[in-house]
């Protein structure tokens, strides 16, 4: 078995020695005088198991070496141990909350030193070794999601021409939007991970179109009051749709894309369908879902119109034409204006 790698940092060359020796049958061993020596092995180097730390040294000192590798996120993978005689009981104190595992005391004891780290660098090796496995896991998961949201968008492209790049603009454009509104209003932020979610679950939002009738979805004039009514259920029917699969993708994605196909035609005032939701009644997903709805069906052609222009369309918008949006919704999309017309120029979504 190829022997794992332990960094010795001290600037007392005699303790490294001693630290070396005991440990050479082992591991493989490295050394450094100071925290600047450290620093550049831990981070130039993915193959340290351990560190042994001398808190008291000139230039950087352990505490330092702990502080960047908290910054790095290295004290979540690589253990360190303190190599102490008599420090302060605070700045014990102060290295065990940025990440320290163990102490070891002056003077060294070979037999019970060497059974202490071998046991963390272990522990520390499984838990690495399960982190790594459940990111793949996450990732194979996330694979079939994306393959199973985008097998649906298919069958809807089958169904209805247009919607094959509608809901891959849509997709686009709400995780856009939702940027936006995370960055700029504290009360609406979420993480990153969650965005992205949402971006691809808004690729579900027109799902029920599969359940309206040829000559209502593909109608190149005005439906008519009773055809409107049809059309309107697309909202309901595609969650029915949905409730079939709740196992063929993650929860969040499940969760959001049901949200967002049944709500993105709500309003702000109340005057949208299918619930007649009113303001943050509706989630912010799904507000801003529904703007990224009617700017890309504005701006494409359809058998019933010819496209808009950007301006127009945000005027349109803007004007309440389309219904009524959060007001900071529209702040957000007014102020992302040049990252959506750079999205549809480019015709890359």
């Amino acid at each position: 078995m190829e022997k794992k790698t332990i960094l010795i940092v001290d600037d007392v060359e005699i303790n490294r020695a001693v630290l070396a020796e005991i440990f050479k049958d082992e591991y493989n061993t490295l050394e450094a005088a100071d925290g600047e020596e450290a620093l550049a092995v831990i981070n130039g180097r993915e193959d340290i198991s351990a560190v042994l730390l001398d808190l008291l040294m000139p230039g950087i000192d352990g505490l330092g070496v702990l502080k960047d590798m908290n910054a790095t996120g290295r004290i979540r993978t690589v253990p360190v141990f303190l190599i102490t005689a008599a420090e302060s009981r605070d700045l014990l104190l102060e290295a065990y909350h940025l990440g320290a595992v163990d102490i070891i005391t002056k003077p060294f004891y070979a037999h019970f030193l060497k059974h202490r780290i071998k046991n963390i660098i272990d522990l520390y090796s499984y838990q690495n070794e399960l982190e790594r496995i459940v990111s793949e896991q996450v990732e194979r998961l996330n694979r079939v999601n994306r393959s199973v949201i985008a097998a649906l968008a298919a069958v809807i492209e089958f169904r209805d021409c247009e919607s094959g790049e509608h809901v891959r603009r849509m997709s686009t454009l709400t995780w856009l939007l939702m940027r936006e509104v995370s960055d700029r209003y504290p009360e609406y932020r979420l993480p990153s991970a969650e965005i992205d979610k949402i971006g691809m679950s808004a690729v579900l939002h027109d799902v029920g179109k599969i359940s309206i009738p040829d000559q209502i979805l593909n109608k190149p004039g005005r439906l008519t009051a009773e055809e409107f009514e049809i059309m309107k259920g697309h909202t309901v029917k595609g969650c029915e749709i949905l409730q079939k699969i709740p196992d063929l993708v993650d929860e969040g994605t499940y969760v959001y894309g049901y949200d967002i196909c049944r709500h993105h035609h709500e309003r702000w005032d109340g005057k949208g369908y299918p619930d007649g939701l009113v303001g943050d009644e509706t989630s912010i997903w799904a507000q801003v879902a529904a703007v990224a709805d009617v700017y890309d069906a504005l701006t494409s052609d359809r058998v019933y119109k010819k496209a808009y222009s950007h301006e127009v369309a945000t005027q349109m918008i803007m004007n309440g034409e389309c219904g009524a949006f959060n007001p900071k919704v529209l702040d957000a999309f007014l102020k992302a204006e040049d990252k959506i017309l750079a999205m549809y120029q480019e015709k890359q979504v």
